[in-house]
């Protein structure tokens, strides 16, 4: 039995029917030229052949009903792979709008905690051929960089491969977790962690101090802090159905806005929100009178962890959601982060965990007491930005085209916005509730027009295409669910 991090229990004890705390990835592959007619029966047979579990996917809860209290971890002694492997065909004419529509679908149904907390859908029906890959897992179990690398341990840079082992077999790679660890060792290791977290308290007091200070006195308007952006529709309790659109543009266009306006490629993601968030608010006649805020999330993963848990933190970053011109709201944004990536950057490493926890806790107490999107929002909105891989990637031939993450909502965050990077793709997977948000997917629409207008701007020569560019954009809008 292993108790888990108070960082990946968070996740379970806010989980309810209404916010279930599941991410997931959806991957669109193209088959090989060579494949035969049945390729993805056979693929899904080969899948199905594959019984064998690594962690985390053999995981359970040791007890499902104790999960808000003190929740640990055991293996599996029987895994019913049929139930976490699943089968699916697109209607036709399986175009883009079809596959949002059963991804929304999936992704709204909550997992059974008796259950190891993961589901694999396999669809077919896609047009061109193509086929898609849903994973879903619970955000106890993993975060968006621990399953970027879990999912490419999965894949291989190789087209003729075949026979490659399902995620379920191949697992984190994790060495130091493969076998379970005796009681005594699990004290060890909490009495050795706590003396970390013990030395790094006066650090973490300070930062946590200075929030405190700062939130009573005059500071760097650009500093977001916490429960400083205003109530708006997007701060709404949700509903258990969601709503899934998705943009994409070639990774080297949002790298050209970066270099010439100066900024990193993170705040141009940022500033391509908030000028979407700004446009669809300013619509449905909801924009508020202060700027919006963003809770970013801050991998702080060493480059040899080979665990897929949280191993995350957070920064504050000002949306600027006030300001007209595209331009300057992008270099405000690139004022807020740099603030707050400063003030982060100060703490010791092993105080970050403390602080996060620290810092995230009037969040989760909001959720579990009931109260969000009843009071202000400690951020606005969640907008994630995940490194992913850098090359083509193919699955037993089939090469993945696109990769798009799916992920959470909770009561006062009816919306989240997360981008990946794939093989000089930048992917881009928009979340929100489906009752709280109308039109959701419009967003995804004033997105792509919104990196025209910051290449306008700046003279860059991509505008030259802005027409068909513009086009594709609204298209692509209109088929996202």
């Amino acid at each position: 039995m292993n108790m888990l991090k108070p960082l990946d229990a968070a996740w379970l004890y806010v989980d309810t029917v209404d916010t279930p705390m599941q991410v997931a990835c959806m991957a669109i592959f193209s088959l090989p030229e060579e494949a035969p007619g049945d390729f993805l029966q056979g693929l899904f047979e080969h899948l199905r052949a594959v019984p064998s579990f690594a962690r985390p996917f053999n995981l359970k809860l040791a007890s499902p009903k104790l999960k808000g209290v003190m929740p640990a971890w055991v293996e599996a002694e029987h895994i019913d792979l049929d139930y976490h492997l699943r089968h699916s065909a697109l209607p036709k004419p399986g175009g883009e709008r079809e596959l949002g529509v059963l991804i929304s679908r999936l992704h709204s149904h909550p997992m059974d905690f008796n259950r190891p907390l993961w589901e694999m859908h396999v669809i077919e029906g896609l047009e061109h051929g193509r086929f898609a890959l849903y994973m879903k897992m619970h955000h106890s179990l993993v975060d968006g960089v621990g399953g970027m690398r879990m999912l490419q341990r999965m894949l291989t840079p190789d087209p003729q491969a075949r026979s490659q082992p399902p995620p379920w077999a191949v697992g984190c790679g994790a060495r130091s977790e493969r076998e379970p660890q005796s009681f005594d060792a699990q004290l060890r290791k909490l009495v050795d962690a706590a003396r970390a977290q013990l030395g790094t308290a006066p650090a973490v007091a300070r930062a946590l101090g200075r929030i405190v200070r700062e939130s009573v006195q005059p500071h760097d308007p650009q500093e977001a802090l916490p429960f400083s952006g205003p109530r708006s529709v997007v701060n709404a309790k949700v509903s258990a159905q969601r709503r899934f659109a998705t943009q994409h543009y070639e990774l080297e266009r949002v790298r050209a806005v970066a270099r010439a306006a100066d900024v990193t490629l993170n705040d141009v993601f940022l500033g391509l929100s908030a000028t979407a968030l700004r446009r669809y608010l300013e619509e449905i006649g909801a924009l508020p009178d202060k700027p919006l805020t963003a809770g970013v999330p801050v991998s702080v993963r060493p480059a040899d962890d080979e665990n897929a848990g949280n191993a995350i933190s957070f920064i504050i970053a000002n949306l600027n959601t006030t300001v007209e011109d595209p331009l300057e709201r992008l270099q405000m944004i690139r004022r807020s982060t740099q603030v707050a990536k400063d003030q982060l950057q100060t703490l010791p490493k092993a105080g970050i965990d403390s602080y996060t926890m620290i810092f995230m806790a009037p969040f989760i107490l909001q959720l579990l007491a009931g109260l969000g999107g009843r009071v202000r929002p400690m951020f606005n909105i969640t907008i994630s930005n995940v490194p992913g891989p850098k090359t083509p990637l193919y699955f037993n031939g089939a090469r993945m085209e696109q990769i798009y993450p799916v992920s959470l909502l909770s009561h006062g965050q009816a919306l989240n916005i997360t981008s990946v990077s794939y093989a000089g793709q930048f992917n881009i997977g928009i979340t929100g509730c489906r009752d709280a948000l109308p039109s959701m997917q419009r967003l995804a629409v004033y997105m792509g027009e919104a990196l025209e207008e910051l290449e306008r701007v700046l003279g860059l020569g991509h505008t030259q295409q802005q027409p068909v560019a513009k086009k594709a954009a609204r298209k692509r809008g209109k088929k996202a669910a």
